[in-house]
């Protein structure tokens, strides 16, 4: 392939550069002339164009990426078609990304015209995630470059996605005095959300003394008949013959590894009892932010048996404190300022405590003549927001009643008496297939506007996604906030009466603070402050 200025006599079967526009003419990048084209060209003055001429054998840089995108396993993979010489590959399910760097390196070192990127070995994904992304960087390519790239496809898969399998799994918790049940309780529900992806679940729970006997006990009564058991210690593990990995010993097992090189995680313990897997749980695990427990348990429920020489591999790239979740990688045939979906989940599900004993419900109160909840709908509706919905729980039914729009998508929330995070979970359940970024609006702020969520929806997009943004007022935070994809995760494991502010905070993510007023402050939580705000308490 030649590239450079075509003299437009010459132009016949070349591939343009850039686009060109003469009069009413534009062609665009990428056309490949025909002598018709050529001869509109000429009659509207234009002597030469900024082309690729193609050699005998060469292939156009579409034609090249289905081809090498085509000699990959499709199994839980999906494919996008070829787009500006680009085909994206997508999970089709659950599980764990796994990838050949001998393999992906040498595809790339076939020729600096194709290019091949992916997920990092070992990655949790989501079905619809993006893992991989093919790319031919110029117009053309040799058809013998490509046929080298197919060709190593045929020695080893570059990756795959190993799908995760559901086990049903026992949750053993010992006790101490200075652990507070409530502690245990949130440790359970924060183990249910890891294992929901693989469709997996906690079958048994059993609390126990700390000690090495009664947890021993513990696993073998439960072990034959369940798929993986996990110890949380109410005491941090010290020493290979503390609590846990004696307890395992004691009960048949064999203890794999005491301590792993990756922080937070450092103090998990991994054995087995039979063929039954054992994870002493590390202390951060009762956190949701990522950690070693992580990336032990995606392995084995994707079927993996990660052996002593590879745990103790993960000291580069251990140190997960302070890494920010990866952004998802831009869509194939989207242009760089492409509209991302930005979801509206107005919480709307909250007891109204501090209304006094009166039993009215701020939500209802009216700002001229219209219900609170009302008010708040329609100013994300008439918002740029993609989508919208509506988290109901405390008297649900007058909320729907006052709220009027009877398609708007109402999300009921049974768990509104445990607080915010309840909320939070299940909007984001609703949306998080779709949505890149989740824009989170309280439905008692009668002082924001459909401009105030216009400015933050595009700061959002300005950021491309990869930023949290967030109204202030006077430099100081408030709502409200949009919370990107890279945050969802953490998002799904909040516990009790909590907003985003934590995951805002400890998520790396960066923040973008958008003034929009007092608005940004101004809630009505009491009698007096509704009526402050020039509201009128009906109900």
């Amino acid at each position: 392939m030649k590239f450079g200025d075509v003299a437009l006599q010459d132009a016949e079967g070349a591939v343009l550069a850039h686009s060109v526009s003469a009069g009413d003419l534009r062609f665009s990048k990428g056309r490949r002339l025909s002598a018709n084209d050529v001869a509109a060209l000429t009659a509207r003055g234009v002597s030469s164009v900024i082309a690729a001429t193609l050699d005998a054998g060469d292939m156009m840089e579409d034609e090249a990426a289905a081809r090498i995108a085509a000699a990959v396993p499709i199994d839980h993979l999906k494919f996008s078609p070829a787009s500006t010489g680009r085909v994206n590959i997508f999970a089709t399910v659950n599980g764990l990304f796994r990838a050949s760097r001998e393999i992906v390196d040498a595809v790339n070192r076939v020729d600096p015209a194709i290019t091949l990127a992916c997920l990092r070995d070992h990655a949790e994904v989501k079905a619809g995630d993006m893992v991989a992304t093919i790319k031919i960087i110029p117009l053309a390519v040799s058809s013998l470059a490509v046929d080298r790239a197919v060709e190593l496809f045929g020695k080893r898969r570059p990756f795959e996605v190993k799908p995760f399998s559901g086990r049903q799994v026992v949750l053993v918790a010992t006790e101490l005095a200075s652990l507070k049940p409530s502690v245990m309780d949130k440790t359970r529900r924060l183990l249910e959300a890891r294992l929901r992806p693989s469709g997996s679940h906690v079958a048994v729970e059993r609390r126990v003394p700390h000690r090495a006997e009664a947890v021993a006990d513990a696993i073998r009564e439960t072990y034959r008949e369940h798929g993986m058991i996990i110890v949380f210690g109410a005491s941090a593990v010290s020493d290979a013959e503390d609590v846990i990995p004696a307890a395992i010993r004691l009960a048949g097992g064999v203890v794999e590894q005491v301590g792993l090189p990756v922080d937070p995680g450092n103090l998990l313990v991994l054995g087995h009892v039979g063929d039954v897997p054992v994870i002493g749980a590390p202390g951060c695990a009762r956190s949701p932010k990522e950690n070693a427990f992580d990336w032990i348990l995606a392995r084995i429920l994707a079927g993996e048996k990660p052996s002593v020489e590879e745990l103790t591999g993960w000291g580069v790239g251990g140190l997960l404190m302070e890494i920010p979740s990866r952004p998802q990688p831009r869509l194939a045939g989207q242009a760089q300022d492409r509209r991302l979906h930005v979801a509206a989940v107005i919480l709307a599900a909250g007891q109204a405590r501090r209304m006094g004993s009166a039993g009215k419900h701020k939500l209802l109160a009216e700002f001229d003549g219209v219900p609170l909840v009302r008010k708040s709908v329609e100013t994300v509706l008439a918002s740029h927001a993609d989508s919208a919905l509506i988290v109901t729980g405390y008297r649900s039914e007058e909320i729907a009643d006052a709220i009027g729009h009877g398609d708007l998508w109402t999300v009921h929330n049974p768990d509104f008496a445990s607080g915010m995070a309840s909320s939070l979970r299940a909007g984001l359940s609703a949306v998080e297939d779709v949505a890149d970024g989740m824009l989170v609006m309280l439905a008692d702020m009668p002082g924001v506007t459909h401009d105030d969520l216009d400015t933050l929806i595009a700061a959002f997009r300005a950021q491309e996604g990869r930023a949290i943004i967030r109204a202030v007022s006077d430099g100081k935070r408030g709502n409200p906030v949009i919370l990107p994809r890279a945050t969802f995760a953490a998002l799904s494991r909040l516990e009790g009466d909590v907003g985003a502010r934590t995951v805002i905070e400890e998520s790396g993510q960066a923040i973008v603070d958008v003034e929009i007023g007092m608005a940004a402050h101004l809630d009505t939580d009491t009698p007096e402050e509704i009526q402050a705000a020039g509201g009128v308490i009906v109900n």
